[in-house]
């Protein structure tokens, strides 16, 4: 079954070096610890705006994409501060530690604006977010828009391991090391990304890119 999700890339569509340069250190640490990025890489490096979803009946991609355009081309660059290699849970992902307001607002966007798009879950689809394990506000935001980490549950993070166990402390140290020239430093968003995921289990590719039009404040 094709999804479609709704990514930000740093490194793609226009962006700047400083950008590229740090998009090109994630894909060199996923060819580096293929041991625990299995799905880090089958996903790519990127910040979750709306999450994998089926399109409803009778959407066409095209259809998402042109929504995507126009979405877009009036919003400017979004900033991320302050990146920095930390915990979330069991896996490790670039994380924002300056103010966040920016790209929050994006996502949130993202996130209503594009759920017309999206098929109802599957039983087996809502199985898979194990509800159970989710607090009431998550079970909520899970039935609205198909995802439970949305809106005041968003945390923007890039991933960079799959969920570990027993090697935390030396991939901490790898992760230190690889990523020391990018640590508190900035990077940006020049674009939102239809990527596709051709059918389950397959590698995300980029569908389409779709540039911010309107100049940095």
């Amino acid at each position: 079954m094709t999804r479609y999700g709704i990514y930000g890339i740093p490194g793609v569509g226009g962006a700047p070096a400083d950008a590229v340069a740090l998009r090109d250190a994630a894909d060199r640490w996923y060819a580096k610890r293929p041991d625990i990025t299995v799905d880090a890489r089958r996903y790519g490096f990127h910040l979750t705006l709306k999450a994998p979803f089926t399109l409803g009946e009778g959407i066409a991609p095209t259809a998402l994409a042109s929504a995507m355009t126009r979405f877009a081309e009036s919003r400017p660059p979004v900033p991320l501060r302050a990146l920095r290699v930390q915990a979330l849970g069991a896996f490790r992902a670039l994380v924002p530690t300056g103010p966040t307001a920016e790209i929050d607002a994006l996502a949130a966007d993202a996130v209503r604006t594009f759920e017309p798009f999206r098929a109802p879950l599957t039983r087996a689809e809502v199985a898979r977010r194990r509800p159970e394990r989710l607090t009431e506000r998550q079970r909520a935001l899970l039935n609205e828009y198909g995802y439970p980490y949305v809106l005041d549950e968003f945390r923007a993070h890039l991933t960079l391991t799959d969920a570990m166990t027993g090697v935390e402390d030396a991939a901490d140290a790898a992760l230190a090391e690889h990523f020391a020239p990018f640590d508190g430093g900035d990077s940006v968003l020049t674009s939102v990304a239809l990527v596709v995921e051709p059918a389950t289990g397959a590698p995300f590719g980029i569908h389409s890119l779709h540039p911010f039009g309107k100049a940095a404040a």
